[in-house]
C-alpha cells in the first residue's frame, strides 16, 4: 500500500513539474487534451467543473486544520480599515499635510477607532492563554477572515501568545494578502465566498464581531439567521462596542413590526472588553479557567 502511495504521489508531483517547465519555458498554458486532467488549469477553470472547484476549497483547509488540531475556533470580524494608533496617528499627519478635507474626515475617523484595534489584539491574547493550559478537546483557536484591521489585530493577539490562528482570506478586485501574523500553513485564500463563509461556521464555538462595514455585518448576520433558523448549533454571539452596534443596529424595529421574536434579541450580547467577551464565552461553555 506504502509502494502505492509514493508511486501516485510521484506520478502528481511529476505531472506538475511538467507543467511548472512547460509554463518556464514561455508556452502559454492552453488546455491540452494529452494532459493529466487534474493537471490541466484551463480544464479546471472551465465553467463546467466549477462543482469541482467547490469540493477543493472545501476539502484543502479542512484537511490542513485537521493535520494540525484545529478542530474549535473562536471567529474574530471586523473593519479591515481599522489600524493601530501609531500607524493612525501617522496617517492623519500626513493627511493634514496634504490638506485635502475629505482625506482628513477619513483618517480622524480610522484614529478614532484605533482602540478597537488593541482591544481585538487583546482578546486574541485571552483566547490563546485559556486554550494554552486547556485540555485539548476544549482548546480553541482564533479564526479571521485573514486580512488587515481588526483581522490582523486577532490573529496578532494569538501571535503574541506563541498560539496558532487561522486566517480565511478572499480574493477580491483591489490587492489582499493574508496578514503576517496567521501561522504557516493556516493562512488559506478562497475564490467563493459561500465556501469562506462554511469554513467560518464549520469550526466556530463563538463569533465575536467589531465593528465594520458591509462584510461584518453580511457575515455577523448570516451566523444570527443560522442559529435563529437552527440550522447551526447555538453559539455565543458577541457584538464589541456598544457606541457602534447601538447606533447602527434598532434591532427593537424588528419586534415592533413582528418580524422576529423578542427571545431572538438574545442570541447576541454587546460588551465593550475584552475580558467581558471573554466571560460571556466562559459562561456559555462553562469553562474551567
Amino acid at each position: 500500500m506504502e509502494t502505492t502511495q509514493n508511486l501516485s504521489e510521484q506520478r502528481i508531483a511529476d505531472a506538475w513539474a511538467d507543467l511548472q517547465a512547460h509554463a518556464n519555458n514561455g508556452n502559454a498554458l492552453q488546455a491540452d487534451a494529452y494532459r493529466m486532467a487534474f493537471a490541466d488549469p484551463e480544464f479546471l477553470l472551465r465553467r463546467e467543473t466549477r462543482g469541482i472547484r467547490f469540493q477543493l476549497e472545501m476539502l484543502k483547509p479542512d484537511l490542513a486544520q485537521q493535520q494540525l488540531g484545529i478542530e474549535n475556533t473562536v471567529v474574530v470580524f471586523g473593519s479591515a480599515r481599522f489600524r493601530e494608533r501609531e500607524e493612525s496617528e501617522a496617517a492623519l499627519a500626513t493627511a493634514r499635510e496634504g490638506g485635502n478635507a475629505e482625506s482628513i474626515r477619513k483618517a480622524e475617523a480610522i484614529l478614532r477607532n484605533a482602540h478597537y484595534y488593541d482591544e481585538a489584539r487583546a482578546f486574541g491574547r485571552l483566547v490563546a492563554r485559556y486554550s494554552a493550559h486547556a485540555a485539548k478537546e476544549d482548546q480553541m483557536f482564533i479564526c479571521t477572515g485573514g486580512g488587515p484591521g481588526i483581522m490582523e489585530a486577532a490573529n496578532r493577539g494569538a501571535h503574541d501568545e506563541g498560539a496558532l490562528n487561522v486566517g480565511l482570506n478572499i480574493s477580491l478586485p483591489f490587492e489582499q494578502s493574508g496578514n503576517r501574523f496567521i501561522s504557516p500553513g493556516l493562512s488559506f485564500k478562497f475564490h467563493y465566498f459561500a465556501l469562506r463563509k462554511m469554513h467560518f461556521m464549520m469550526r466556530a464555538k463563538a463569533l465575536v464581531a467589531f465593528p465594520g462595514g458591509f462584510g461584518t455585518l453580511d457575515e455577523l448576520f448570516e451566523v444570527i439567521t443560522l442559529v435563529q433558523c437552527k440550522k447551526a448549533k447555538p453559539v455565543p454571539i458577541v457584538l464589541f462596542g456598544s457606541t457602534y452596534w447601538q447606533r447602527l443596529l434598532n434591532l427593537d424595529v424588528l419586534v415592533e413590526e413582528g418580524t422576529i421574536s423578542p427571545e431572538d434579541l438574545n442570541l447576541f450580547k454587546v460588551v465593550d472588553d475584552p475580558q467581558a467577551a471573554w466571560e460571556h464565552i466562559v459562561r456559555f461553555y462553562d469553562l474551567k479557567t
